[in-house]
């Protein structure tokens, strides 16, 4: 009984092994099985080739053309004397403003008083001798030729005290305009002569504004017209008016002179300096710009590749104004249409697209 016992928890024990162990199996192959089944599943759909882009929108482009020019002092003018004289004072600082008629420079006029004292006497003289013989002549006590002679010769001596004081106002140097002085060149005592430049004046409370365009745009400025300019003094954008043109073309570079002015009653912009100019010509409202990097050159002109469902689309375009980084565009693109500006090489009409980033387009 004993035997019999023992095989009986032989077999218990042995099927107690051997139930888990297929249960472990079955789920194995469950497992393995649906493993195959997910790897016989359709494969995923390929995503498309990412690119960027722009969405079009209308904006109004100006037709602009750089030029450069030169400020010009509304007045200047270099200080001369008149006479070969000594300077006996100067009556003006460097670098002040002064008035219309201010006194600048004096120079030496001993001599010339002296003379004006002799004539002024002699003038006497000949003024009484004029006046006895019209009462005598009156009286018929002289003849006419006395009294002709005697009136001739007080007009050369009053001439004489004309001119005379005419030299003597010369020796006195006034300032023709109001303005800034520049810089003084002579001192008292320095002997000067025409040649000799004593200062300079210039107002430049105005400042005209010479440049040049060529003569396919001679007949855009006229007078009136607005031009904008900077320099490189300042950060500043400036205003000048159109004044006057040439009256012809340059025959050489075959450009048109213009003059424009500018106020400048601060005066932070001097005669002399350069001016880079911003001249508007035209304006195209309701434009559509494009990327330049967005065109495709063809046998037919340009093309671009445009989003649609998702899809690259080619389509032929006709391009009008250029700037530096965007062209206009004529027909073939419509305000809203998305434009593909990067990958253009990795795409086909009709390939799958992903827009990575929608930029907007730079001016």
């Amino acid at each position: 009984m004993k035997t019999q016992h023992n095989f009986i928890n032989f077999k218990t024990g042995l099927l107690a092994v051997i139930i888990p162990a297929m249960f472990l199996g079955w789920v194995s192959c469950t497992t393995e099985a649906k493993n195959a089944s997910a790897t016989k599943s359709p494969a995923a759909a390929p995503v498309g080739v990412p690119v960027d882009a722009v969405i079009l929108k209308p904006e109004t482009i100006k037709d602009e053309m750089e030029a450069t020019g030169t400020l010009v002092a509304n007045q200047a003018v270099d200080i001369v004397s008149e006479l070969n004289r000594k300077v006996i004072s100067v009556n003006v600082k460097e670098g002040s403003v002064v008035g219309t008629g201010a006194l600048l420079f004096q120079l030496d006029d001993a001599d010339l008083q002296a003379q004006l004292e002799q004539l002024l006497q002699q003038q006497k003289l000949a003024r009484l001798n004029e006046q006895r013989l019209k009462d005598l002549i009156q009286h018929q006590a002289v003849i006419q030729q006395d009294y002709d002679q005697t009136f001739t010769n007080l007009k050369v001596i009053e001439a004489q005290v004309q001119q005379l004081r005419v030299m003597i106002a010369k020796t006195r140097i006034r300032a023709p305009f109001s303005g800034r002085i520049g810089i003084i060149h002579v001192y008292p005592g320095s002997f000067v002569t025409p040649q000799t430049v004593l200062t300079n004046i210039e107002d430049y409370t105005r400042l005209k504004l010479d440049f040049t365009v060529p003569e396919k745009y001679a007949a855009v400025l006229r007078e009136g017209s607005k031009v904008k300019f900077t320099v490189e003094s300042n950060e500043k954008t400036y205003t000048a008016t159109v004044q006057a043109h040439e009256s012809k073309l340059d025959q050489n570079t075959r450009t048109l002179l213009i003059r424009a002015v500018s106020a400048n009653p601060k005066e932070e912009i001097l005669p002399g300096q350069s001016a880079r100019l911003n001249i508007a010509l035209n304006s195209a409202p309701n434009s559509l710009m494009v990327p330049s990097q967005a065109l495709m050159p063809s046998s037919q002109g340009y093309t671009v590749y445009a989003i649609k469902n998702n899809k690259a689309t080619m389509i032929p375009i006709q391009t009008g104004q250029r700037s530096d980084r965007n062209v206009q565009v004529l027909s073939g693109l419509a305000a809203g249409d998305t434009l593909i500006t990067s990958n253009l090489m990795r795409l086909s009409p009709g390939a799958a697209v992903q827009v990575a980033t929608i930029n907007s387009i730079q001016n």
